[in-house]
Parts: C-alpha cells; structure tokens; sequence
C-alpha cells in the first residue's frame, strides 16, 4: 500500500491512503528525515494465530538458551 504524506502536526503525519482518505501516523514508524510529499510503500502481513504462536515460542526458546 502506498501512503503520502500530505503534512505533520505535532507526533503525527497526516497521510493519504491509496483511496484519497487521510489517516493519522505516528512519526515513530516513519524515517527521522520524511517530509512532507514523501511518497511510502507499506507492506501489511496477515500471520495466523497459530503461526504468531510459533514464532513467538521459537524466539523465546532462543532467549532462554543456555
């Protein structure tokens, strides 16, 4: 999906939706240097509860390696 953003006000960015809708982003999930007109490319994953499951077991299993 590809946003734009259209403007910032104070911790968010307003930007455009691929459907000419504005939706609120915080600025932590966008780069220190976007600006104003930049242009993104969003990538959304569907994981399943079971595969979620999974990763989360095998990270924690390497955590708690000896």
């Amino acid at each position: 999906m590809r946003i734009v953003i259209d403007r910032f006000e104070g911790d968010y960015a307003i930007v455009e939706l691929p459907d000419r809708t504005m939706a609120d982003l915080h600025r932590r999930f966008l780069p220190e240097w976007a600006k104003e007109g930049d242009a993104f490319e969003i990538r959304v994953e569907t994981v399943s509860h079971h595969e979620l499951k999974e990763q989360i077991s095998r990270l924690m299993d390497e955590v708690w390696e000896d």
